[in-house]
């Protein structure tokens, strides 16, 4: 349901009573956008996010027909570990999703951050560059207002589309992220946030607090689903 409650600067919020009914939506929001993308220029280009909800979309994506073999699949950003750690973005969403549909694996586009966090984000920079304008990004948000991997505080390159993190304030410290000027290129921005250790962030950001998931959300056509946990203060 369209909330009049949750206002949240440069975004449409819609207002879902708890994650599972989130991840149900945004896994047919996803659908839509790739029948749409498909039809208007022959593909679908879809920026993935890690965390719960997302996971939770994949799996439902698991279970859908679509035609898979047009769908082209990136990452908005991955923790510097071994391609096998359960810590990786990508192997979240291998296992959950595309290893049970047949989205051609040349159409997957994992950040190798086994390489370090210099070296996969040079090597994923023109990877990004020759898929702008996505379709479709999602995201999700942390406790503290980061999304992606871009954190409150740190500076992000206008200059680059994909960039090192360090000494990132949760583990692990080195990362690899898509910059704001990446994230914001897409048809469509879709930011999952649920539950309660969320409710700080979004009051922060309905307040207008300069919160990294707010200054790319601004700079892109957003819409925000969130739960009534993580809303809680605001309803």
């Amino acid at each position: 349901m369209a909330s009049d409650d949750v206002v949240l600067p440069g975004t449409e919020v819609v207002l879902f009573d708890d994650k599972a009914a989130v991840a149900q939506a945004a896994a047919d929001t996803i659908l839509a956008a790739a029948d749409a993308a498909i039809a208007r220029h022959g593909r679908f280009r879809l920026c993935l996010a890690g965390g719960t909800t997302p996971t939770a979309a994949y799996a439902l994506l698991a279970d859908a027909d679509a035609d898979w073999s047009r769908w082209w699949i990136y990452h908005g950003d991955e923790r510097c570990l071994p391609i096998t750690d359960p810590e990786r973005n990508s192997l979240a969403a291998d296992q959950v999703w595309l290893n049970r549909v047949p989205v051609l694996p040349g159409q997957v586009f994992a950040i190798p951050a086994e390489l370090g966090a210099e070296a996969a984000a040079d090597a994923y920079e023109p990877l990004v560059a020759a898929a702008l304008p996505f379709d479709l990004v999602l995201l999700g948000m942390g406790e503290d207002g980061h999304t992606a991997s871009l954190f409150p505080g740190r500076k992000v390159p206008a200059d680059r589309l994909a960039m090192p993190v360090h000494e990132a304030p949760k583990p692990p410290p080195d990362r690899v992220s898509l910059t704001t000027r990446a994230l914001s290129q897409s048809e469509q921005l879709l930011i999952l946030v649920t539950g309660s250790g969320k409710a700080d962030a979004i009051r922060g950001w309905s307040a207008g607090e300069p919160l990294p998931v707010a200054q790319v959300a601004t700079a892109a056509q957003s819409r925000v689903l969130v739960d009534r946990a993580a809303a809680a203060g605001l309803i």
